[in-house]
């Protein structure tokens, strides 16, 4: 029914796991990142990775990806699918997807950024996924998977449970040039992350999750394709923003829209998370120019929310966006805020 979700079943040590490209097929522009990707996701999680032929096709029409879609829906031994990362036209792919086979066999997928679209597309179906994971960006670069990173996607992937979602400390807004050897064995820059900021009543508040990036949000929009107000009520409301770097005043105009479409007084809490400053081959911004633009967006969302919805739960700054490390989130799932203890909770099935 739409407005509710189901968690699908967990893959198990051994199963089949779909790495697609539904967006923009970065495996085909990076191989050796692409692979280092494989080979660690099998040895954390057990689970064995497949692909498919637009896995590594770039140009393939959004037609051709939503066929690879749909045979992984399909494939019984395939028990779920992970997007190698995310791009700009999924919006496209979305009306080629067969909700008949995402009903029949119900499997996580992981995504995020422009993966929106199809996260949404399985909320509106009914299947919970998670909001987060990127085999090109977060498991293949660097000399390791973050701790937070593997904790969360084994969580979603196997383990289940439910987590404490914590401030690991650091981050970086992009890493190495992918065309670089180092890319494979070093980080990209990283600061020390700022305290997480609070607003609205000092109280839990517990729902399922929906939303996502708040440029794709836009387009769900645009294309009449957003849930009702009725089915958010009670939700905990999802919103990042992406390496395009969105000024604060458009994030305030996004926010404030969805004040006037009714979904901010529906929902019970809303998580932001920190957002990326800089970006890979722009003019670099210095330390305090990078944290003044943090801060403009983080003051310009809470405003918005709170004349919106007073009783909102809001917290901004845990990293399930564009930055790394990045938590993995339940999508169509229930996250916790607290906002006496200053915690956020996450359940993954």
């Amino acid at each position: 029914m739409r407005g509710q979700t189901i968690n699908p079943p967990k893959p198990r040590p051994g199963d089949k796991v779909a790495v697609l490209s539904p967006s923009f097929a970065a495996p085909a522009v990076a191989p050796e990142v692409h692979e280092q990707a494989l080979r660690r996701l099998t040895a954390l999680t057990g689970l064995v990775p497949v692909e498919f032929p637009t896995s590594r096709k770039l140009g393939a029409s959004p037609q051709e990806r939503a066929a690879d879609f749909n045979a992984a829906l399909a494939d019984r031994e395939v028990r779920a699918i992970m997007a190698s990362i995310g791009g700009e036209d999924q919006i496209r792919v979305v009306p080629y997807l067969d909700p008949r086979l995402l009903r029949e066999d119900p499997k996580p997928f992981l995504g995020y950024s422009d993966n929106t679209n199809i996260l949404n597309w399985f909320w509106t179906n009914g299947v919970a996924g998670f909001y987060g994971g990127s085999t090109q960006v977060h498991l293949g670069p660097g000399p390791r998977v973050d701790p937070e990173h593997l904790v969360s996607l084994t969580a979603a992937l196997v383990n289940g449970g439910r987590l404490e979602v914590t401030d690991p400390g650091e981050s970086e807004d992009y890493g190495r040039d992918w065309q670089d050897p180092r890319a494979l064995l070093e980080f990209g820059e990283r600061e020390a992350t700022e305290p997480w900021a609070w607003a609205g009543p000092s109280r839990a508040v517990t729902g399922r999750t929906w939303g996502g990036c708040l440029e794709v949000i836009d387009w769900l929009a645009l294309a009449g394709r957003m849930p009702t107000d009725e089915d958010l009520a009670g939700a905990i409301l999802l919103l990042e923003t992406s390496e395009d770097l969105p000024p604060p005043r458009m994030v305030r105009w996004w926010v404030r829209a969805l004040g006037e479409r009714g979904v901010l007084a529906a929902v019970a809490g809303v998580l932001v998370a920190r957002p990326p400053a800089s970006a890979l081959g722009a003019p670099t911004p210095t330390t305090d120019e990078r944290a003044a633009w943090r801060a403009a967006q983080r003051d310009a969302v809470i405003e918005e929310i709170l004349a919106y919805n007073p009783e909102a739960v809001i917290c901004v700054g845990p990293p399930f966006g564009h930055t790394r490390p990045q938590w993995i989130l339940p999508y169509g799932g229930e996250v916790t805020l607290d906002g006496e203890s200053r915690r956020v909770f996450a359940s993954y099935g």
